[in-house]
């Protein structure tokens, strides 16, 4: 993994995170904005993700209401 890096696309909004420098075979949507890449051997090396911005965005705040609701079942009512 160490060729890992992240580009950034602003004007489109895109994400691509490559693990690998090998080049792209297939690919594979996880959902509407996710690509994963893969190489000859159907291993992945890369992602791609659309509407990057808001799926960062969307994740933070999932993970970040989750804590607050694991902490919130802690406290005493």
């Amino acid at each position: 993994m160490n060729n890992a890096h992240m580009m950034y696309f602003e004007k489109d909004d895109v994400l691509h995170l490559a693990i690998s420098n090998e080049p792209e075979m297939g690919s594979v949507e996880l959902s509407p904005n996710i690509t994963v890449e893969l190489n000859n051997k159907g291993e992945m090396i890369g992602i791609e993700i659309l509407e990057a911005s808001r799926f960062i965005r969307d994740s933070i705040m999932e993970s970040v209401q989750a804590r607050v609701l694991r902490v919130s079942e802690l406290q005493p009512v």
